[in-house]
């Protein structure tokens, strides 16, 4: 058996070493989420619109971010682009972007279908009282798949939780990142990951939660 002493961890120890790297995770998720369904409505509509100079590089951008691992997609962003401008951009901007340009196309995909779930009759009445095809996605059809993703779109944003830990790759100080300092710091590893483990299981369990019944008040309403 481990000689496991989880009496290390502190208030100040929580302070001094997990605050920091709690606080860059949650702005990593909500910056990444709203740039993400923003981002990723826009490619949406793009597949949609039936153009395909639109609908091509839409479908390109969606399947090739969908077929490459999110930490190949961090370290490319975060090596090539100082090459490439000629100055480094740091370790959380460049998260920030990654996440945001990565999750869109899992987001576009989510609204793609929220989109498609929407009867025609609803998309004709709009035609009907003569709402242009930008006023009728606005007040008619995306409002309504909106309500219809929104379990998804918060399930898909728990998921965007989990994966910043990847920013380890990159140095960034997340939650993680926190947990491993502190563990260096108090010659802890093992109790360090095992908390990180048990509070990252806490936070999306709780979130997982509300989710759910978030869906069940939404079907209730249906």
């Amino acid at each position: 058996m481990l000689d496991l002493d989880l009496s290390f961890f502190s208030a100040d120890l929580f302070r001094n070493f997990i605050l920091k790297g709690l606080v860059f995770s949650v702005q990593l998720t909500v910056v990444a989420m709203l740039g993400g369904i923003v981002f990723g409505t826009a490619l949406a509509l793009m597949r949609l619109s039936g153009a395909k100079w639109l609908a091509l590089p839409a479908t390109a951008y969606v399947n090739g971010m969908r077929s490459i691992p999110l930490v190949m997609v961090i370290l490319w962003f975060f090596l090539l682009i100082p090459f490439i401008i000629g100055r480094p951009i740091g370790a959380e901007l460049s998260a920030f972007i990654t996440f945001t340009a990565f999750e869109a196309a899992y987001y576009s995909e989510i609204m793609r279908a929220g989109i498609q779930s929407i009867p025609r009759g609803q998309v004709h009445a709009g035609q009907a009282v003569g709402l242009s095809y930008a006023q009728n996605m606005r007040y008619v059809i995306l409002p309504q798949a909106f309500r219809n993703m929104l379990p998804v779109l918060l399930t898909q944003t728990i998921i965007l939780f989990q994966d910043t830990s990847l920013v380890y790759a990159i140095g960034a100080y997340d939650l993680l990142k926190g947990f491993e300092v502190s563990g260096k710091n108090l010659n802890r590893p093992i109790e360090a990951y095992l908390l990180a483990a048990v509070c990252y299981f806490a936070i999306c369990f709780l979130l997982s939660y509300l989710v759910k019944r978030l869906q069940r008040r939404i079907a209730i309403v249906r």
